[in-house]
């Protein structure tokens, strides 16, 4: 009796021929999964929501290819964070404009215009 081979393809992953066995399945130490969020760069949080908000998440992430609605959360601070950090950057290099134009502006000395 043979094994089937199944082609090592991201379809295959997608469609959860690979990688969904749980023989494949194993707990990992409190020091192990340190090292993976360490090295993945994530942090474990809580947060409180209401229901209705996490029930919405589920439908959306259900819809956008089946994602996880906690990976369609991230994803969402994600974006969040992004904008937010681009407003913010516009917002102080705006300031920073102006203020240049004003010290500008003042050491430009005023011309005075003959009188009719």
């Amino acid at each position: 009796m043979s094994k089937q081979t199944i082609p090592d393809t991201e379809e295959a992953w997608d469609k959860r021929d690979l990688g969904a066995d749980e023989s494949f399945v194993g707990v990992v130490g409190d020091e192990e999964e340190a090292r993976i969020d360490e090295a993945a760069g994530t942090q474990l949080i809580s947060i409180r929501m209401q229901k209705s908000m996490i029930e919405d998440f589920k439908m959306i992430a259900s819809i956008n290819n089946g994602i996880g609605y906690q990976t369609l959360m991230k994803q969402i601070l994600q974006r969040f964070v992004d904008c937010e950090m681009k407003r913010l950057a516009r917002e102080i290099l705006s300031e920073r404009m102006a203020e240049q134009h004003r010290k500008e502006s003042a050491k430009q000395p005023n011309k005075q215009r003959k009188a009719a």
